[in-house]
């Protein structure tokens, strides 16, 4: 289980710069295909195994909100052998999950006709882990430690920490998944996911680490997006903002109801998952306003606005990320969003 968790944060940045460029080919779109009912049949790749970070759209498979809105949707867990870009430029998805704004920038650059058309996460979940220490008041504080990263974290949030706080590369040490070099020396810094690391490393050291969300310190990536090809937006409007509309109310009822249908769906996914990991994931995304915060707060959730993507653009490309002249309003519609279209 252990190793799971530390597979998973390095899955999400791997898709984050992962070729999007066999995307380019899929504008072709026509209506989705009907079940026997008449229900639309969706197919939506996560980013992972079944985890409490999909607890929401289990949730709305559990409690049938899909379905009393028409639809006929089937959950297909991610993995390491998952990538959700070739799922949807092969057709073998109508919709995907983007884990981080990275991803649909990366999909605008290779000029791929996909979009974000909601974010469930407000804040990505994105984690500094730390040793325990009285003098450890921020993120800046951080300056001049050993830095864990795994390699595809060097062209993703590290970006943003050197530009925000003047980290430097020498800083940067070797993640390889493996806490012991973490455990090992009281002053090293780990990267980690919020809902996952901190956990493990709870367990196995018995000392609650120090944690930063990046998210916290105004790191403004969205995470959890739902991601639509342009085709199949246009010909399957309806579909779309009711797949929206009913993960709108999965998520509303994964955190504040009794999530146990959904952990269940998620536990007959996924074998290795155990409850008292789910468990903790929930209470982190609920008290730590993951789904609940940000635009959400003013909007709803699943809001996106604008000026969060330009404020990611932004930094990303000033570090040279992207160009300048990138249309980054292209990685993202509000069309579908609840009171819109």
């Amino acid at each position: 289980m252990a190793q799971r968790n530390r597979l998973v944060i390095d899955r999400r940045l791997l898709i984050a710069g992962a070729a999007a460029l066999p995307l380019a080919g899929c504008g072709r779109g026509e209506p989705a295909q009907v079940d026997e009912a008449g229900r639309v049949r969706l197919r939506f790749a996560t980013d992972w195994l079944a985890q409490a970070e999909h607890g929401g759209f289990y949730q709305a498979r559990a409690s049938g909100a899909y379905e009393r809105r028409g639809l006929n949707v089937q959950i297909i867990q991610g993995g390491p052998a998952v990538n959700v870009p070739q799922l949807l430029a092969s057709g073998a998805v109508e919709l995907g999950m983007g884990s981080n704004s990275f991803i649909t920038l990366n999909l605008v650059a290779e000029g791929a006709p996909v979009k974000a058309v909601a974010a469930f996460f407000q804040k990505d979940p994105q984690v500094l882990i730390a040793h325990p220490d009285p003098e450890l008041e921020s993120i800046a504080d951080l300056a001049g430690r050993p830095m864990l990263l795994a390699d595809a974290s060097i062209t993703a949030f590290w970006v943003w920490l050197k530009a925000r706080y003047g980290f430097t590369d020498d800083q940067v040490r070797k993640y390889t998944f493996n806490p012991a070099p973490f455990l090992a020396d009281p002053r090293a810094v780990q990267q980690g996911y919020l809902t996952s690391e901190p956990y493990t490393i709870q367990k196995v050291a018995g000392f609650d680490p120090r944690v930063f969300l990046l998210a916290d310190e105004g790191y403004p990536s969205y995470a959890t997006m739902v991601l639509a090809p342009d085709a199949f937006a246009r010909d399957n409007a309806d579909a779309l903002r009711n797949f929206i509309a009913a993960s709108i109310e999965g998520w509303r009822d994964y955190l504040n109801g009794d999530p146990s249908a959904a952990d269940a769906l998620i536990r007959r996914d996924n074998p290795e998952m155990t409850q008292d990991v789910l468990d903790q994931a929930r209470a982190k995304l609920k008290s730590y306003a993951i789904v609940e915060g940000g635009d959400a707060a003013l909007y709803g959730l699943g809001a996106m606005t604008a000026e969060r993507w330009q404020a990611f653009f932004d930094v990303t490309s000033q570090a040279g990320v992207y160009p300048a002249d990138l249309n980054w309003r292209d990685a993202f519609t509000l069309d579908f969003l609840p009171g819109r279209g």
